[in-house]
This record gives structure tokens, sequence and C-alpha cells, in this order.
């Protein structure tokens, strides 16, 4: 999400399994104190839209660590997910039950509809530079 968020000249379509929004940034950049977390937090409400279809999953047993209250990848996912719709972006959100971190059997089953989902409507000609 990060180099298509920093690099919409190079990225439009974005497909995470299990998507780190949460705070896992080294070293500390105090623009975004709570690393990834604050997409959902402060960047994307806070700039205007852009460019970007987004297919996000998150699975019901995901990652999770009490540390700081920015490590629950179900909550992250969640959070990202209602904040994409608050913004209006283009976006699908699959919440997988009975899945661990970037589950296999769940990527197998997903897979190839995240990626037609994704390309939907893309026009080499359009998008040519």
């Amino acid at each position: 999400m990060a180099m298509a968020w920093y690099r919409t000249d190079l990225y439009h379509r974005v497909l995470t399994y299990s998507g780190t929004y949460v705070n896992q940034q080294w070293p500390y950049n105090p623009a975004t104190p709570g690393g990834a977390w604050e997409f959902h937090r402060s960047l994307i409400p806070k700039t205007p839209a852009k460019p970007l279809r987004i297919w996000l999953h998150v699975s019901d047993r995901d990652n999770y660590s009490e540390s700081d209250g920015m490590h629950d990848w179900v909550l992250a996912n969640q959070l990202m997910a209602r904040t994409l719709a608050d913004k209006g972006y283009k976006f699908q959100f699959v919440f997988a039950r009975n899945a661990g971190h970037c589950d296999r059997s769940v990527k197998q089953q997903t897979l190839a509809q995240a990626l037609e989902w994704l390309w939907k409507d893309y026009s080499s000609s359009a998008n040519r530079r």
C-alpha cells in the first residue's frame, strides 16, 4: 500500500493479503508516528482520494499483539476498509473465517477473483505514457 500511496505515478492497483496496516515502522518517523496505522487514522482521511483500486483481505486468526494498541491485523484491516469506504475508494474487502495470517488456502480460493477485480475496466491504450 505504501508504494501505491506515495507513488501514484507508478502504481494504481493494490492487492494485500493480511495487510500490515499496523505500527511496524523503523526507524521512527514523526510524520507518521503510528507507522502504517496512520493510513486509516490520518493519511487517507486527510488526503484527497488518490487514483487507487484496492483489494484487501484479513483472516479472523491473523496476527495480534497487545504491545501498543496498533498491532491488531484484523482491526487494522477492518479500519482500512471503513476508511476507504468513507472516502469513496474502489475497493474490495475479504474477511476469511477459520484462517490465519496470509493463509495459503485463502489465496488459492481468492487470487484469481482478486486479480480479475483489480484489473476490471483497465484499458491499456488509455494508460500508456
